[in-house]
């Protein structure tokens, strides 16, 4: 379960940014009183433009940014009062995935399963069920260096997941990839879903959100402009396909500023 209440972020400006920024202010604002739910189960779909704030949102709630205001619980935690014991239930993938690039896939995730208390035997089953979802063990003991975009996100997604974690977060997962790989993350996506998991994922991408989305939030500028079920989304559409909606509903809240 993740809660989201009224978060709000800024991040400060110097004398330089303002001037690029065109703007007086010595702080920028990205978030505004944002608020959602996640339930385990089901998953959420943070939809925006680039520049929205999806990514900013979904890092205060993997508790790589602080909020300026607002609280984010997990699983019950309060993120403020207790961020470490919230991170060691969450996995976090974004598309940036910083692997060390002289190990093998094998050597990170083991490395990864030591670093969240797990014993050899659950890293290797664990491991090989990650391994068979993603179609991974044909380049397993290869360089992480010598490995394709699409195997290094694979290798990002099986660090993220290695620990069975309760709630997972996905920025983009995937952006930038080809076909199979992208059906291989939608795959485990759903694979979380069936087990329980509480699972919230950003995209720019409406297909991607129509195959996965239970619960969907739309973001821009910095506001939530929807937040409700995806059902109740198409019963309130004003145009013949999702990304026409998504389209339009964005576009009004331009209007509207």
């Amino acid at each position: 379960m993740i809660e989201v209440i009224n978060l709000s972020k800024e991040f400060p400006l110097n004398k330089k940014q303002r001037e690029e920024l065109q703007v007086r202010e010595n702080s920028l604002k990205v978030l505004h009183e944002v608020s959602f739910e996640c339930k385990p189960g089901r998953v959420y779909s943070l939809l925006g433009p680039n520049g929205a704030g999806k990514t900013t949102t979904l890092r205060i709630i993997a508790t790589i940014l602080k909020a300026t205001s607002g609280r984010v619980n997990v699983c019950g935690i309060d993120l403020n009062q207790n961020p470490s014991e919230a991170r060691a239930k969450m996995g976090f993938l974004t598309g940036t995935t910083g692997l060390y690039e002289r190990l093998t896939p094998n050597e990170m995730i083991r490395y990864f399963g030591e670093l969240n208390g797990l014993e050899k035997r659950e890293i290797e089953e664990r491991k090989n069920r990650l391994y068979d979802l993603l179609k991974m063990h044909d380049f397993a003991n290869k360089r992480i260096g010598k490995l394709s975009t699409g195997m290094r996100q694979k290798v990002s997604i099986t660090r993220t997941m290695i620990h069975d974690p309760e709630v997972v977060v996905f920025d983009e997962p995937t952006s930038g990839l080809d076909v199979i790989t992208a059906k291989n993350i939608i795959e485990l996506i759903r694979d979380c879903k069936d087990q329980g998991k509480t699972v919230i994922f950003s995209s720019h991408i409406m297909s991607e959100v129509d195959l996965l989305c239970d619960d969907l939030g739309i973001i821009h500028n910095g506001r939530i402009l929807f937040n409700d079920t995806m059902e109740s989304f198409r019963s309130q559409m004003q145009t013949d396909n999702l990304t026409e909606e998504f389209i339009r509903i964005v576009n009004e809240s331009e209007v509207m500023v």
